[in-house]
């Protein structure tokens, strides 16, 4: 009889690395969340900390001693752990794509690519420098050519995911610093992954002719699935119309595709990097394809799969090998020379192009960030015995602890650099027309939904000026209520998760964004916010912060009746609304719907123009309404005009200029105010705009605000939407009377005199406060 146990201990060496790798995870996600615990408070980021916590379980830490080893490091175990890298690359840069800023990396393909060129380039000139001698201390005998690219790659390679993360916790991401060092290090992997071609070329004797028709069928592989995606996308999303997001069956075939055409290009001897990256930036925007794999995906990626991707990094650090001077003297060298190419070669393209010498040395330490392609050709190289395991370690070890030492090192320059990195607003009163516009609106339902987007349009006046929208849906959390039903004995209304919020008004808030993507081409990022009053302001303020908002718009908490009257809504709506202009880091503006919509028109495909009214009594919140204004009259379907009251005692004698302002004569002032801001402001605006006869500008001369309400209730039919500031001049003769019966001083005088009751008007209305820099506290007091 042949004895079972052969067989009996091939089962257990078959499980044991599939146990062996579930612990490893499992102890890497327990360890980082422990790391990042303790991290935290000194400002470390998560990426810091899953490295750190991979190489303390790693054969530099843990695995020393005996037993532990066995476990993490059975000799079966390495293809186990290649293969579950290799899928989790497959995610992470699927989803890299799936949420790059493709419009910003068209803008600046050329600074970013001069950037990433200039860097690798400089860590090329090292990396050729120095193979000899790295090739003489760890007695390599043979593939000099492979080890010097091996080096190349060590030294020019930036490890996108983790600069995209480190960012991302550090706050820079929306940042120009920040874009710029992702859209940078994402060439510097696709640099360092033709370099990986060679590494993988010499697996396969292959002729040259075959590796061309090779690389035809890849990208035609990689064309072929995007048309697919976007057909299926598409498809997809006409057949979940009336659901909130798509099925999970129908989500698995969508990654399925992702899978299936990485695993064959992998087959085919090439990296799949590039190929899933394209995929996902090609992806449909918009649509519910798009925004449940989003959802589904960013948690997963940010909660399980880069914290194990980045451990894994640290895990195979192996700091033993460093025995003896010499080693430790080649690690030395790699760190400091590739740190040394790219300071040199990002600092002299900063230069060139015109970038301040502190971002340049951000965007350089960024750039420095290790453990992506690198460690791939590393491990390729090692598998087909193209390096010997020496050199393998030292160079590892040299990637894991170059970016356990910079990243650190950037954390510490962010944290210092925090006036100059972080959240500044810039008064729209001191912006370009085009320059990018970063709006927030919010809704707590879809009956403002259209009226918002109407004027996200109104503000792209142009292809050529970018918008960053997002729409913020906010939900109020209910109260917990006692029960003493055990789960399975409630309703099925009473059993929800955060998914669940919003009801059916998530569908058609999705659908009204999906249509307006569709006709516009402009992209909007939402987001829901499930959270108490009391504090959902502070939620707005952070989101504010963190996307580096221009100005936040909010829904007026009153909405219009099918009589046309306005009703008041939830009275936590008011304060919420009053919480958000006390405390938020950008200009704030409550928008009173009334149905009619600057912007309407484009969004429906109307040519008709749509007549925009800003009335400007002088003050800072005037000035920014005005700087929001003219990003609404270059555009080609509103017809804009400016009407500023002034006393009559100040009316001066008209000097007559006629000028054609879509289809009218006005006979103009030049501007002359008592305060030198508003003459400055007016002035340049006058000079600019109305001149050209791009926008309108009229006097309206009043002594209170008795004349001020009657030539308000004058213009009342004439424009779809009036503009104006929050404030206006303190103790103005202009206003006095308008605030007698003021329900809304959120609004300002002008503002609730417009949305009164009394006031008998068909536009809608923009109320707008310019940023209080000493208010922007997040905490209510």
């Amino acid at each position: 009889m042949s004895d079972p146990r052969p067989g009996a201990c091939q089962v257990i060496f078959a499980v044991n690395p599939i146990i062996s790798m579930s612990m490893q995870v499992s102890c890497i996600l327990v360890i980082s969340h422990f790391f990042h615990l303790l991290l935290k408070p000194l400002g470390q980021p998560g990426p810091v900390a899953q490295i750190l916590a991979g190489f303390v379980i790693g054969p530099s830490g843990l695995s020393m001693i005996p037993k532990v080893n066995e476990f993490f490091f059975p000799s079966v175990a390495g293809d186990y752990y290649e293969i579950m890298a290799m899928q989790a690359r497959i995610v992470i840069m699927f989803l890299i794509g799936l949420e790059m800023d493709f419009p910003y990396l068209i803008r600046n393909l050329r600074p970013v690519s001069i950037i990433a060129g200039s860097s690798c380039l400089m860590c090329t000139f090292f990396a050729i420098a120095m193979t000899s001698f790295i090739y003489d201390v760890t007695d390599s005998h043979d593939h000099a050519v492979i080890m010097g690219t091996i080096i190349t790659v060590v030294l020019a390679n930036t490890s996108s995911p983790i600069v995209v993360r480190l960012a991302a916790d550090l706050k820079i991401s929306t940042s120009d610093v920040g874009r710029m060092a992702i859209s940078s290090s994402l060439l510097g992997d696709f640099y360092a992954v033709i370099l990986l071609v060679i590494v993988t070329a010499s697996r396969k004797h292959y002729s040259g002719m075959r590796w061309v028709l090779l690389g035809i069928l890849y990208f035609i592989i990689v064309i072929a699935v995007i048309i697919l995606n976007v057909h299926l996308a598409k498809w997809l999303n006409r057949r979940n119309r009336n659901q909130k997001y798509l099925r999970n069956t129908e989500i698995l075939c969508l990654l399925a595709i992702v899978f299936v055409t990485a695993t064959g290009l992998e087959t085919m001897g090439f990296s799949s990097i590039v190929a899933c990256f394209l995929i996902g930036l090609m992806f449909p925007r918009g649509g519910k394809a798009t925004r449940t794999l989003l959802i589904k995906l960013t948690y997963a990626v940010h909660n399980f799969i880069l914290p194990v991707y980045f451990g894994y990094s640290g895990f195979r650090a192996d700091l033993t090998s460093i025995d003896s001077l010499a080693k430790f003297f080649v690690v030395f060298v790699v760190i400091l020379l590739s740190f040394g190419g790219k300071i040199t070669g990002t600092l002299a393209a900063c230069s060139h192009l015109k970038i301040p010498l502190n971002e340049g040395v951000l965007i350089a330490f960024l750039m420095n960030l290790k453990g992506h392609v690198d460690i791939l050709t590393i491990g390729i190289a090692a598998q087909d015995r193209k390096a010997n395991p020496l050199f393998c370690n030292l160079m590892i070890s040299a990637i894991v602890l170059n970016s356990l030492i910079w990243g650190l090192i950037i954390t510490f320059m962010v944290r210092r650099e925090s006036d100059i990195l972080g959240y500044r607003h810039i008064a729209f009163e001191s912006q370009s027309p085009d320059s990018e516009l970063r709006l927030l609106t919010c809704v707590h339902g879809p009956r403002s939904v259209g009226t918002m987007v109407g004027l996200i349009a109104a503000s792209k006046s142009s292809e050529s000026i970018p918008v960053a929208a997002h729409l913020m849906h906010l939900i109020e959390l209910p109260e917990k209520t006692n029960t003493n039903l055990m789960y399975h004995q409630k309703e099925i209304d009473e059993i929800s998760d955060d998914d669940e919020y919003g009801g059916n008004d998530v569908v058609e808030i999705n659908e009204a964004v999906d249509i307006f993507t569709a006709e516009t081409g402009i992209m909007i990022h939402q987001v829901k916010v499930v959270s108490p009053l009391v504090s959902m302001y502070s939620d707005v303020c952070e989101w504010a912060e963190d996307t580096r908002a221009s100005i936040i718009i909010l829904p007026f908490h009153k909405y219009q009746r099918i009589d046309g009257k306005l009703e008041s809504g939830k009275e936590g709506l008011r304060t919420t609304n009053q919480k958000i202009l006390r405390h938020a880091p950008c200009s704030v503006a409550i928008l009173v719907d009334r149905g009619l919509t600057a912007g309407a028109s484009h969004v429906s495909g109307s040519e008709s123009l749509q007549h925009v009214a800003t009335l400007f009594f002088g003050g800072p919140d005037d000035r920014e309404a005005l700087g929001f204004s003219k990003r609404l009259g270059m555009h080609h379907h509103i017809n804009l005009t400016i009407i500023r009251f002034l006393p009559t005692p100040a009316r001066r004698e008209l000097v007559g200029v006629n000028f054609d302002t879509k289809e009218k004569d006005i006979l103009m002032a030049i501007p002359d105010s008592e305060n030198d801001a508003d003459a400055g402001v007016l002035t340049d605006f006058y000079n600019r705009y109305v001149t050209s006869g791009r926008i309108g500008y009229v006097e309206k001369y009043v002594e209170n605000g008795a004349e001020t309400a009657s030539a308000l209730r004058d213009m009342a039919d004439m424009y779809a939407m009036f503009i104006v500031g929050k404030g206006g001049r303190a103790q103005s003769p202009l206003t006095i009377g308008l605030s007698d019966w003021e329900e809304c001083p959120e609004l300002g005088t002008v503002g609730d005199f417009l949305a009164s009751p009394e006031f008998d008007l068909s536009g809608s209305v923009l109320v707008v406060q310019q940023c209080r820099p000493s208010k922007s506290e997040k905490n209510d007091p």
